[in-house]
């Protein structure tokens, strides 16, 4: 058993970590400003505290009172147009922040760090399907803010023994199966609820762009179930206890 703190935890993909984490038997608490997520989404019995992930004193004590020895980041912040249009606050948010949860786990020598890391680090892919090892050319401040926490992350652990694990995940979709949680944004910026608002009645959807190589020149994308996403996180976490690399 692990004892785990999620950040963004109340979240859409964070909600599901911490369901499966619970299910998994691991000991579980959760941080979250609640700036996007929703208290509810957090299983009873799971403590939650809301807070920014910069308020280092409060997210250093959370690590100290829960005797963390991993942390699951999904605090960030993460629609691409809008980090176009505002790249001084998702730098503040996704690295500066981000940052600051990490001096909180040196501080509270927690060992291991999960980071939800995005395929954005990746730019426009020179060949697809993409490979771990391709390149990395963000084109966009989202991207570039995750790359620069992945940058970050060797000598963190060079230095204070933080061992870490980045994901770098396409389109997540989905929900739990028995329907207790899933995607709930008073702003929807993902295209598939979009896509059943448009079926039911609701906004037309909007495709973008009609110029890919593709049969009809409108794009395509990948998307992975957000239940499998929140094992894939599990799967990372037990390779890190094996010491993996």
């Amino acid at each position: 058993m692990a004892r785990v703190v999620v950040t963004g935890g109340a979240g859409y993909i964070g909600s599901h970590a911490v369901r499966a984490l619970v299910d998994a038997g691991h000991a579980v608490s959760v941080i979250d400003d609640l700036s996007a997520g929703h208290a509810r989404a957090v299983p009873a019995g799971v403590p939650l505290t809301k807070a920014a992930i910069h308020d280092i004193d409060t997210v250093r004590r959370v690590l100290a009172d829960h005797r963390a020895d991993a942390v699951m980041h999904f605090a960030a912040w993460l629609a691409v147009g809008e980090s176009v249009e505002k790249p001084l606050e998702y730098y503040q948010n996704n690295v500066v922040g981000t940052l600051a949860l990490l001096a909180a786990m040196r501080d509270a020598r927690v060992p291991r760090f999960v980071f939800s890391s995005t395929c954005a680090v990746y730019g426009e892919p020179g060949t697809v399907p993409i490979l771990e090892t391709d390149e990395q050319r963000p084109i966009n401040a989202y991207g570039q803010t995750k790359l620069a926490i992945e940058q970050a992350l060797p000598h963190l652990e060079r230095a204070h023994g933080i061992r870490w694990i980045a994901l770098r995940y396409f389109n997540a979709a989905g929900a739990h199966p028995d329907g207790s949680i899933g995607e709930d944004h008073a702003l929807e910026l993902h295209v598939i609820p979009l896509a059943i608002r448009a079926a039911r009645g609701g906004t037309p959807l909007r495709v973008f762009g009609q110029d890919y190589p593709t049969p009809d020149g409108t794009c395509l994308r990948d998307y992975i179930h957000v239940c499998d996403l929140a094992e894939a996180h599990l799967r990372a976490l037990a390779a890190l206890e094996r010491g993996q690399p």
